[in-house]
């Protein structure tokens, strides 16, 4: 009867191995059968959550490798330690995250666990009666009597991350009626096609690529433009400068051009685009020719620019 079980196990394993090319490895620590029944339910159609002993999934993997020839889900294998499954999935690996992450459930802290989260009792009214104190005064917690009811003085952080949960902070939460922590499938490391990744190449989105990506342009142009190299990222900004440059000795001297001699049109005679200019610009006073004056030039510039980097 074992055998058969365990047979039917591996065949169950083989379809799904066959079929699926990415994957989640998640935590299942504290996740109760009634969670695991509604991620079922929710996810089904396109994804299959596999739990099973670490042991015996490894085997059946490298038994499908060896039969098969595809080594390639032996990396996730490899990561089979500790309260952990497998869901097999051909939907968004995003969205599949997002459904499990709906059956989290708060819990109480219980004796032994460790804590995932920093738990902190604020200070304040308990709601508790009189006759409590001396509960309070067992774990050193400073209280005074207000309204006939306990109230507690400081907050009281009463779990670090990772500490484990003791008697007496079990006690306490479970006295102030606190449920500090959530239990559910955790999303640990993703698989795709022979490859592992975090969980969270999950939280990348193509606003933080364009970031990162437009940051290291930015550098790039830096560096080009303080050494005098030229490269793609710095060529845009050399010329607008240089453009500058010629501007400012044309302005500066008798030497003109097409562009510069509109700018010392301006520059002689500013009533003639008085018209053109905002309602509110009588009222700049002597600065309205100078800002003028750089908003020509940036339009010559722009007339004069107007290509693409990426081009």
């Amino acid at each position: 009867m074992v055998n058969a079980k365990k047979q039917t196990y591996a065949e169950k394993v083989n379809f799904l191995l066959d079929n699926y090319d990415t994957a989640l490895l998640v935590g299942a620590d504290n996740v109760g059968s009634r969670q695991f029944m509604d991620i079922r339910a929710s996810i089904r159609g396109d994804s299959v959550v596999l739990m099973g002993k670490n042991t015996l999934m490894r085997k059946c993997i490298s038994n499908y490798a060896k039969k098969s020839g595809n080594d390639s889900w032996n990396i996730l294998a490899e990561k089979l330690v500790g309260n952990v499954g497998i869901i097999f999935t051909k939907g968004d690996l995003l969205e599949v995250r997002k459904k499990v992450k709906q059956f989290v459930v708060p819990a109480p802290a219980r004796v032994g666990a460790i804590a995932p989260v920093e738990v902190v009792v604020p200070a304040g009214p308990t709601g508790m009666e009189p006759s409590q104190t001396s509960f309070f005064q067992t774990l050193n917690i400073a209280t005074k009597i207000n309204k006939g009811s306990i109230e507690i003085l400081n907050d009281i952080v009463v779990l670090k991350v990772g500490d484990r949960v003791s008697s007496s902070a079990a006690a306490l939460l479970s006295k102030m009626k606190f449920t500090p922590f959530e239990y559910g499938l955790e999303v640990v490391e993703v698989y795709d096609k022979g490859a592992m990744y975090p969980s969270a190449v999950l939280d990348i989105t193509n606003e933080t690529l364009e970031k990162k990506f437009m940051s290291g342009v930015s550098q790039i142009a830096s560096l080009s433009l303080a050494s005098g190299y030229p490269t793609l990222a710095s060529v845009p900004h050399s010329i607008v400068n240089a453009y500058k440059n010629v501007l400012a000795v044309s302005i500066g001297t008798e030497y003109t051009f097409e562009l510069a001699q509109k700018v010392k049109d301006y520059l002689a005679n500013p009533g003639a685009f008085a018209a053109a200019a905002p309602a509110g610009g009588a009222a700049a006073g002597g600065d309205s020719g100078a800002k003028a004056a750089a908003a020509a030039v940036e339009e010559e510039e722009e007339e004069e620019m107007d290509f693409d980097l990426f081009d």
